[in-house]
């Protein structure tokens, strides 16, 4: 359950364009990576004005408009980088290199469920699935267990549909209302995990 004192809130507006990304010995095109975006961003069914998706089977569309990723995963990714050596800024991993369009503190996979709905000043979202790692996400984690990693830690992140189109910008407040607490995403990823174990 979230802590109803704690504060959860927008850290930062991310989106990207389509562009070539190096996977192994080949190009292909993705827009995993992402830049902070200034002031209001407008959302609308589609996600973030001005962000691209490369591949609609696994990313965008009405139920997977929105990628929001909660801010605490990033020192962990930070040290997995560094144990695998590679290259980490002083101030840590920036704001959109998990591919998010929301980065976000105070709300974990654990403590949100699928149908919930988030609530910010000028939009409305709902959680709608976990993020499924994929060869893209290795590729700009630069290690190959990176993948593995999200999988054995839980911190996919999740995707939302927009409720309600508007606006949206870092320092947002978001007051998440529940849905019928079926499945957290949390659980909802392990379950996609044991699928593909199969």
């Amino acid at each position: 359950m979230v802590d109803t004192a704690r504060q959860i809130q927008v850290v930062a507006v991310c989106t990207g364009e389509a562009a070539p990304l190096k996977v192994s010995d080949r190009a292909v095109l993705s827009a995993f990576r992402k830049t902070v975006r200034q002031g209001q961003v407008a959302v609308g069914a589609l996600g973030l004005s001005g962000d691209e998706q490369a591949d609609l089977s696994v990313h965008g569309g009405i139920s997977k408009a929105v990628y929001v990723y909660p801010s605490e995963h990033l020192p962990g990714w930070a040290k997995a980088r560094i144990e695998n050596s590679l290259e980490v800024p002083d101030q840590g991993l920036p704001p959109g290199f998990m591919g998010e369009n929301l980065l976000i503190s105070g709300l974990l996979e654990s403590e949100v469920w699928v149908g919930d709905t988030l609530r910010l000043p000028g939009c409305v979202l709902r959680v709608t699935e976990p993020r499924q790692p994929c060869y893209k996400f290795n590729a700009v984690m630069g290690y190959a267990r990176a993948a593995k990693d999200m999988v054995q830690h839980s911190s996919s992140g999740f995707y939302c549909s927009v409720v309600e189109a508007g606006v949206v910008a870092a320092g947002d407040a978001i007051v998440v209302e529940p849905g019928q607490r079926g499945l957290s995403i949390s659980d909802a990823f392990s379950a996609k995990k044991l699928k593909h174990l199969r």
